[in-house]
């Protein structure tokens, strides 16, 4: 039985181990792999937290303003909700108009939760992009470095 017991609140921080748990026996058996589990996941919980805190996406014009505003903006108010949030760093640099690049890191390493997430704001946004994560923390890197094209 995990520490919490298996009840979950949206007050409370949860180890990331009885995360990893549930999605590896859910793994099992729906015969999905883990890393698109979680990205599947991560799709599904930017629509609750958008329905949740609308504000975020209200404030950002397009889909790249919002990614560039994740750090600086929505992990900052996070700051100021829970004492110590263990949130990823996303170093985003715009190099054209069609193009965004993120170096994320996290001792976490919740880049397929993140891909997720991207796949969730660009649906909000109504924009086709593809992503590139060349560089991955889960191959032995110390940071994961991901591309966004629209």
């Amino acid at each position: 039985m995990p520490e919490s017991e298996g009840i979950y609140t949206s007050v409370e921080d949860y180890p990331d181990s009885e995360l990893f748990t549930m999605v590896g026996a859910l793994s099992k058996i729906v015969d999905v792999p883990v890393p698109t589990l979680v990205e599947q996941f991560g799709a599904y919980m930017f629509g609750v937290l958008n329905s949740k805190y609308p504000i975020f996406s209200a404030q950002q014009p397009d889909f790249f303003s919002f990614i560039k505003s994740i750090d600086s903006v929505i992990h900052k108010e996070v700051r100021k909700l829970y004492d110590s949030p263990s949130l990823p760093t996303l170093d985003c640099e715009q190099i054209d108009e069609h193009t965004l690049t993120i170096k994320y890191t996290s001792p976490r390493k919740l880049c397929f939760l993140a891909e997720g997430l991207i796949r969730g704001s660009a649906k909000h946004y109504g924009v086709d992009y593809s992503l590139k994560h060349d560089t991955c923390m889960h191959n032995n890197s110390d940071h994961c470095f991901i591309t966004l094209t629209i």
